[in-house]
């Protein structure tokens, strides 16, 4: 039996539950294998059943694991109320993403039968990804690194848009073999930079913006997420103390990692740095969120929670400054949480980026870091061109090593 259906079931016996309902389709795709936009789950004790209509029956056969047993139907709460009712089981576990139409359609089918409420049952186990998981994401967010390093020399300053960089990062990552993008692509150039979610503009990149691009990609249904802030020449002292601020604060979260690492401390370490710079006021969002299925899901940080990092946690690492009237800085990586040893003293944790992108080296000054920070920067940039040289043609790793040099 697959061992996500394990796992639920385990949770469904310590709840005292023998029957649960999912129709969150990301939840359906995790638990059967099945994509598509109608389809509903039963799991019981014995079975696990996928509920959809005619023009997904061939698919669902084609796609779906083994173990699930298959109905076409176009009243799925008719037909797992049946199956609930025949097996004698009292109480059913339903999902609570749910419109108040759709349960008074499951309160009605479901008669005679007490209904429970669930929240975020199965997203507990998509916090930890499994190896297939994780290689899915890194392929995504290989294609999201290459259309990045595509897209500098497609930009012309003076010439290119916002919005036709973007449009350039959409046909690339499809080219590059994603289905779509994660999300609507972020571009925005000098002053609107400073809108964390700015939309693309006809708004062309001049000489001295500085240039965010937020964006990723779509790969067999997982997702990317990545954030570069760029200059387009000259960076004044100002935008290079900034830049510098959130480099620090990105790459400090990382040389932070250890076991027990609470959520709090994840937006904490970054932020910090941040306000001790006295950018505090111009962080206006969150250091990060977790990936996968979707592109925000569980978890998420805040000073309440009380929960800790754990091995196998796909999370982003993107602090910012947006200074109205002038500019906005951003970095965003994707961080995998692998457990690095195991030793008399404990475990320990580390955060391996998957987001394999230079940072803009023109826009710091080495002499304002510490060797360590300097370190642990030019350790970056070296397993980025290990990685990525070995698929780009003489020319373009020449580009690349300019960008990854040793400061």
């Amino acid at each position: 039996m697959n061992q996500r259906i394990t796992n639920l079931r385990t949770k469904m016996k310590a709840q005292d539950l023998k029957a649960v309902l999912i129709n969150n389709l990301k939840n359906v795709y995790y638990l059967t294998g099945f994509w598509g936009s109608n389809g509903t789950v039963l799991v019981t004790e014995e079975r696990v059943v996928l509920f959809t209509d005619s023009r997904y029956t061939i698919h669902a056969h084609a796609t779906c694991f083994p173990f699930v047993e298959i109905v076409e139907t176009r009243n799925e709460l008719e037909e797992a109320a049946k199956i609930v009712k025949d097996a004698a089981i009292h109480e059913l576990g339903f999902e609570d993403e749910i419109t108040v139409a759709y349960q008074t359609r499951l309160a009605t089918a479901f008669s005679g039968v007490s209904l429970r409420a669930l929240s975020d049952f199965v997203m507990e186990f998509r916090l930890i990804k499994d190896e297939t998981e994780v290689a899915t994401i890194r392929k995504a967010c290989s294609i999201s690194d290459q259309a990045f390093l595509d897209v500098l020399e497609f930009i012309k300053v003076g010439q290119t848009t916002e919005l036709e960089a973007a449009t350039f990062l959409d046909f690339r990552m499809r080219e590059l073999g994603a289905s779509g993008v994660s999300f609507d692509i972020i571009s925005a150039a000098g002053e609107r930079s400073a809108m964390p979610h700015a939309t693309p503009s006809d708004r062309i990149i001049s000489a001295g913006d500085a240039l965010t691009l937020d964006f990723g990609c779509l790969y067999n249904h997982y997702v990317s997420d990545m954030t570069r802030t760029i200059y387009a020449g000259h960076v004044s002292d100002k935008e290079r103390e900034i830049y510098e601020t959130v480099l620090k604060a990105n790459q400090a979260l990382i040389a932070e990692a250890k076991d027990g690492l609470g959520f709090r401390d994840f937006d904490k370490i970054p932020r910090d740095i941040i306000e001790a710079a006295g950018y505090g006021q111009y962080f206006s969002h969150g250091i990060g969120h977790g990936i996968g299925l979707d592109i925000h899901e569980e978890p998420y940080f805040n000073q309440a929670s009380k929960e800790v990092i754990k091995a196998g946690m796909v999370l982003t690492d993107e602090p910012g400054i947006y200074i109205e009237g002038s500019h906005g800085v951003r970095l965003e990586n994707e961080l995998l949480c692998v457990l690095d040893e195991v030793n008399e003293y404990g475990k320990f944790l580390k955060f391996e980026p998957i987001t394999l992108v230079p940072f803009d080296l023109d826009a710091i000054d080495p002499e304002f870091m510490t060797p360590e920070e300097r370190k642990q920067l030019n350790d970056y940039h070296k397993h980025v061109y290990e990685v990525i040289a070995p698929y780009l043609e003489e020319d373009e790793r020449e580009y690349l090593a300019k960008y990854t040099r040793e400061v």
